[in-house]
């Protein structure tokens, strides 16, 4: 009998902490509401089956305890509790599994409208870049990075040539556009996640992963590392901005493109040269 009544107070502990627990979702600032909505479909089948296997055993603890005159009775096989217990196990299964593959195609399914976002991770931060006025991202090559490219854009390909390039850990995007985050990495592997967004991708040298949201809430955002990359993993954060539509034209007029950064580089390397040729024809005389 205690032992049934240890049952019935860890049933009743748990819902008590499911309900009052303290730890608990940021609010959801995107499209992803939905995953919420898987989830919480996950915790009421795996709740429902915990407290009926509790109380199950509960029952038998209490049904079947010893007495001196009863008997146990040899039941090896019980095929019409087996069949049950199947399809049972099937259904629970089935509530499981179907919602999140719903969830999953949609999250795969990149609208057409959807605005492109590269997002470049190295240790320990974040860089990003953005189509220009022809709205296509130029072409990239993982052996093409140097320290004076350091996206490895290829420099023959004119559709980087507008490229905005952001290179500082903030990021805007716009309210109610959906994006298309496009996750390449420099060095190791490493998770861009905004708990906000509710989605997360790993980031994979050598590999461009992806995918989508629409934020729909304007606001601030972390972005954290949500895979351990080095000494410095703790310290590898960022910041979404959503902006309203105004408010982000205002900055993306703020940026500079691929173009002008090849420009200003340029500009540094001429003089160095010319002090380089002026030396070499001192030495001559």
């Amino acid at each position: 009998m205690f032992v049934a009544v240890i049952f019935a107070i860890i049933i009743i502990a748990s819902i008590i902490f499911h309900f009052w627990s303290p730890w608990w979702w940021t609010p959801v600032a995107s499209n992803w509401g939905n995953i919420d909505d898987t989830i919480i479909l996950s915790f009421w089948v795996t709740g429902a089956v915990f407290v009926g296997v509790c109380l199950f055993m509960a029952y038998c603890v209490w049904r079947y305890r010893y007495r001196p005159d009863r008997r146990a009775e040899y039941e090896p096989e019980n095929k019409k509790l087996e069949w049950r217990l199947t399809w049972l196990t099937s259904l629970g299964v089935a509530a499981l599994l179907a919602p999140g593959l719903l969830v999953w195609n949609q999250f795969v399914t990149v609208p057409k409208n959807a605005f492109n976002v590269e997002v470049v991770a190295y240790q320990w931060g974040w860089n990003y870049r953005l189509p220009g006025e022809d709205s296509i991202l130029g072409k990239t090559d993982a052996k093409l990075v140097s320290y004076e490219n350091p996206y490895g854009l290829n420099l023959n390909d004119p559709n980087g040539k507008d490229d905005i390039i952001v290179q500082d850990a903030d990021l805007h995007l716009q309210i109610d556009q959906p994006v298309k985050i496009n996750l390449r990495s420099l060095d190791v592997i490493h998770n861009f996640y905004v708990p906000q967004f509710r989605a997360k991708m790993d980031t994979l040298p050598g590999i461009v992963s992806y995918y989508w949201f629409t934020p729909t809430k304007t606001g601030k955002y972390e972005i954290l590392c949500a895979e351990f990359c080095g000494t410095g993993h703790y310290a590898m954060r960022g910041t979404v901005l959503v902006d309203e539509k105004k408010d982000y034209n205002d900055w993306l007029a703020q940026q500079i493109t691929f173009e002008q950064i090849l420009a200003q580089e340029n500009m540094i390397k001429e003089p160095k040269k010319l002090v380089k040729n002026i030396n070499k024809h001192k030495h001559k005389h």
